[in-house]
């Protein structure tokens, strides 16, 4: 540079002093804040890189200071530097990407500006080699961008083959345009005969009508989740709300019939209280006048069990006393909110049977989880199954009750009227996160699905998931029974998803795997007393999983699939992860923290999967999301201000066990960066197709955008597939579709049952947090989509009450 270029260079940045300041201030900063995490994580064993970088812009931001054109090549340096490390971590991934190089490469357009050119008064600036330079990097990131579009999703399986043949041909007992169970049949398969809506015509759904239940916004306590699926018979849908009133529309314009008002105590019931639906049956003998000849059964978070007339809505004077049950007989004291029904009972061989979902936080004060039915015509008690006597199956005595803490069901069950059998999934004894106190009846029907005799409550077997649960692994999900050829026999099975993200196939009539089940070795330590352990748990090896793990690279999660909307809030996830126990899925928790994936919100939770069981085709929803779990004890738990359920101080979320010398409280918690963002890259939620004759993955396809998603409470409204986590389940139809919401996003979707593709969206006006059912109304002959749109305040999606029903528009005369 000449005397004379350097004077004018001088001038140019006295005039252009304030934004030379302010870069390089920026720059120190942000390098100052890499420096020392990047220090904090390279000291934790992790990578080098923020360090290095945090350094590199430190000396930048001092040269850019200066006026020194050197800042401007070291920081160029620096980038093509950050451009090869991310490419060399995740490789071509959009969502890994962004945090990784968003920030620095937007601070770094100041550079190529001619604001920035005036401030230079020394060193080797050259407008050719600036702008060869961003060129190069512009080339660099349009061949990533290229690359990535031939490459694909590396998260996603493209399907690559044709559906599989029919295999049979299944006749329902309920007429084909109807809805008669939760899961459409008893078995829960979730499947619909219907073929009037296919890929070609899904496009033209639209908003047919919508019913408000009045239940939002509450006007007393938290809000109630309505996460409900109708049933349709005859020409009515029937679903309860969140107050457990039982609803009956007209299926055709959505308009109400009657509406029973269940006249709930709220009080002790926390937000997590819902309604998932209402069980039918026509009963074989006349009733006088026809009264109450077809029922609908309710639960209620009161604990009652509810009867009505399906024609009128008024009670069934003969069920109970004057149409209900009272589920707190035998139950010993129950302290308010720590007993209640969520899911809808099953109705089997003329009973009525139902479990309860138990309060998990306290290790005193919890009733019994036991499952009981109850005859559908009077309501008498017909058995118990008593986890802490299973072989008593009648009503306690006066003055005793059934034994209290034992293990719980609370999603949806099912059952086989042919067979005679009842098939009950399992959560855990109380609390969830210490089982110290666990009896060896509470560990041994823990965690498990159960075939029970519908005619008398005994048990014919029992198939554990998890042993020793100590992560909150409930079988949630609703097990699912069809049948299977199998090298040329039918098998009748059972398919039991799980939180685990294991897919676990058994013959329904025995409780034995169909496929591959193998003991493997589970974490050990971080906890006192070992015996309280596995050494081994049940994987389904025959099956794939829904868990988003590899087990040939440390389950397939490590540091570098931290994430976070910025460079900075990952590298504070970075840090938290290394300062985390992890030894792969069910690392028992301890007094240290430990990185708890998945969670407790996943892979299948209580909306289960879906089933084509012509072809024999599985189609599940999972979660893939991270958490912190640690144990604490009285101290802390007071000195941190956290609360029991029952408002004495001391825990969080679930496992206050008030005992000396043992963990006081459960400190879980979602893993969450700073900025709100998951610290695990996305996809955080999936939908997957499996072939059941083959057990391979015919696609998988993340569920749901960023459309409806954001941080700090502020909506991105960007529609990218990014994979978020949600609530609820799919439904599969003949017609070659699959309907699911159960997303961040605020939408129900029709995929492609061939290939995946999201052929249409239909936009809620809450979140879909439910299990859509399809119909046919008989008044016009069109095929039905309907969903709950409740919201979900652990899925942070908008509340709301809504049910929306979607149709093609009417044929014109």
């Amino acid at each position: 540079m000449t005397k004379q270029q350097q004077g004018q260079a001088r001038a140019g940045g006295a005039t252009a002093q304030r934004p030379a300041r302010i870069y390089p201030a920026l720059l120190f900063l942000l390098g100052l804040v890499l420096a020392i995490g990047g220090g904090q994580l390279a000291g934790l064993g992790g990578s080098w890189y923020y360090l290095v970088t945090g350094v590199a812009l430190l000396a930048s931001s001092v040269l850019v200071w200066r006026g020194n054109a050197l800042g401007g090549w070291l920081y160029a340096l620096m980038l093509a530097w950050t451009l090869v490390w991310s490419l060399a971590e995740v490789g071509l991934d959009f969502w890994t990407l962004l945090p990784r190089l968003a920030l620095l490469f937007v601070l770094g357009l100041w550079l190529l500006t001619p604001l920035y050119r005036r401030t230079v008064v020394c060193g080797p600036i050259s407008a050719q080699g600036g702008k060869a330079a961003a060129g190069a990097l512009a080339v660099a990131m349009a061949a990533l961008v290229v690359v990535g579009l031939a490459q694909g999703d590396k998260h996603e399986t493209k399907a690559a083959q044709a559906l599989p043949e029919i295999q049979q041909t299944v006749v329902g007992d309920a007429p084909q345009d109807e809805w008669h169970y939760y899961g459409n049949n008893q078995g829960g398969q979730r499947f619909s005969p219907l073929e009037q809506l296919t890929p070609d015509n899904v496009q033209g759904l639209e908003v047919a009508w919508t019913y408000r239940t009045g239940d939002y916004p509450p006007s007393e306590g938290p809000n109630r989740r309505f996460e409900a699926t109708p049933l349709k018979i005859g020409d009515s849908l029937y679903f309860c709300t969140p107050r457990n009133d039982i609803v009956a529309l007209n299926a055709e314009t959505g308009e109400e019939r009657w509406r029973f008002n269940a006249q709930v105590n709220l009080r002790g019931v926390t937000g997590s209280a819902a309604c998932r639906g209402v069980a039918y049956t026509k009963l074989p003998e006349p009733q006088p006048g026809g009264v109450c000849q077809e029922r609908i059964y309710g639960p209620t978070v009161d604990a009652r069990l509810l009867a009505v007339d399906a024609k009128t809505g008024q009670p069934c004077a003969d069920f109970g006393v004057n149409g209900q049950v009272d589920l707190k007989k035998g139950m010993g004291e129950i302290i308010p909110g720590y007993y209640y029904v969520s899911s809808m009972p099953q109705v089997v061989r003329g009973k009525v049977v139902m479990g309860g979902w138990v309060s998990d936080g306290q290790m005193t004060g919890e009733p019994s989880g036991v499952i009981r039915a109850f005859d559908a015509t009077t309501g008498a008690f017909a058995w118990a199954f008593d986890m802490g006597k299973p072989d008593f199956h009648g009503e306690p005595a006066a003055g005793e009750h059934y034994t209290r803490g034992t293990p719980n069901s609370w999603g949806p069950i099912s059952a086989d009227d042919q067979l005679g059998m009842v098939y009950i999934p399992t959560g855990n004894a109380t609390p969830d996160y210490y089982a110290g106190h666990r009896t060896e009846l509470d560990n041994k029907f823990s965690g498990s699905v159960l075939g029970i005799n519908a005619d008398n409550g005994k048990l014919v077997w029992n198939f554990q998931t998890t042993h020793y649960d100590v992560w909150d692994y409930d079988v949630a999900s609703q097990p699912s029974l069809l049948d299977l050829k199998i090298r040329g026999e039918t098998v009748p099975v059972l398919v039991q998803p799980t939180k685990r993200g294991q897919n676990f196939v058994l013959d329904r009539r025995t409780g034995k795997p169909v496929f591959d089940v193998q003991e493997l070795p589970a974490p050990q330590g971080g906890v006192e007393d070992p015996a309280r352990l596995s050494k081994t748990q049940p994987h389904s090896t025959g099956m794939p999983t829904f868990a988003g793990l590899d087990a040939e690279e440390t389950y397939g999660v490590g540091e570098k699939d931290m994430w976070g909307m910025t460079m900075l809030d990952q590298l504070w996830c970075r840090i938290q992860f290394k300062k985390a126990r992890w030894e792969g899925p069910m690392t028992p928790a301890g007094t240290d923290t430990v990185f708890f994936f998945p969670g407790s919100l996943g892979g299948s939770n209580w909306g289960s999967v879906s089933f084509d069981p012509e072809r024999q085709i599985m189609v599940g929803n999972w979660n893939r999301v991270p958490m912190l779990l640690k144990l604490i004890d009285r101290e802390e738990a007071n000195r941190r201000g956290l609360k029991a359920a029952d408002g004495s101080p001391g825990t969080s979320v679930g496992g206050a066990v008030p005992q000396e010398g043992v963990p006081y409280a459960a400190d879980l918690k979602p893993f969450l960066s700073p900025m709100g963002a998951p610290c695990i890259a996305p996809p955080f939620a999936l939908v997957t197709a499996v072939d059941l004759n083959t057990q391979k993955v015919i696609w998988e396809r993340r569920s749901g955008t960023a459309e409806d998603s954001g941080v700090a409470g502020i909506r991105t409204r960007l529609p990218i597939p990014m994979g978020v986590p949600g609530l609820g389940g799919s439904i599969t139809t003949k017609g070659g579709l699959v309907f699911v919401a159960a997303s961040g996003e605020q939408s129900l979707r029709a995929m492609d049952l061939k290939t995946g593709d999201v052929l249409w969206k239909g936009r809620l006006p809450a979140g879909g947090n439910a299990t859509p059912m399809t119909y046919v109304s008989r008044d016009s002959g069109r095929q039905f989509v309907v969903i709950a749109a409740g919201g979900h305040n652990l899925m942070q999606t908008q509340p709301g009450d809504y049910l929306v029903g979607y149709a093609l528009p009417k044929a014109k005369p």
